[in-house]
């Protein structure tokens, strides 16, 4: 996993956002999936990020505070500096619960790659037997097909197709 600062050009959101890889930010980017969270953009790059640099010898106090850029968030809050945010460790553990439950709801679901729109309006049309799927599709297809009543939702995490594990 990888993440990412990138911020939006028209409005200049920056946000984080976690990807399988490089090369998966640049396939699904090249594929409009990237968009500014706050404002809906696809005119996204990647934005100056601060290395999380331990201090020597990982003498890292608890009394030390974590300064944070203020980031506008959806409804125009601002995050503050010294704002009650998760210490990394936490922030870890709460992704890898993330990883746990999206997991075990992909159990039972069928990857159906590309083809992901497709299949979920032939089920919802009844061409097609109905049962849990997931794959890959744009955000402007996401769109079209919560606008003819299907039920979709994104993933919080990103998935890797089945056998392109190293």
């Amino acid at each position: 996993m990888i993440v990412f600062d990138l911020a939006c050009r028209p409005a200049g959101h920056v946000f984080e956002i976690w990807f399988g890889s490089s090369a998966d930010y640049e396939d699904q980017k090249a594929r409009g999936l990237v968009s500014c969270p706050y404002c809906g953009s696809s005119e996204v790059e990647k934005a100056v990020m601060a290395p999380n640099v331990a201090p020597k010898g990982n003498s890292r106090s608890d009394s030390v505070s974590r300064a944070v850029v203020p980031a506008a968030a959806p409804g125009g809050a601002v995050v503050p500096a010294g704002a009650n945010l998760p210490a990394p460790e936490q922030f870890k553990e709460m992704v890898a619960r993330i990883a746990e439950i999206q997991a075990r709801i992909l159990e039972g679901s069928e990857y159906v790659g590309k083809g992901f729109a497709d299949r979920a309006r032939a089920m919802h049309l009844g061409e097609e037997d109905s049962r849990p799927i997931h794959g890959q599709t744009s955000a402007d297809e996401a769109r079209a097909l919560i606008e003819e009543g299907i039920p979709v939702a994104p993933l919080p995490l990103p998935v890797r197709p089945p056998g392109s594990e190293n």
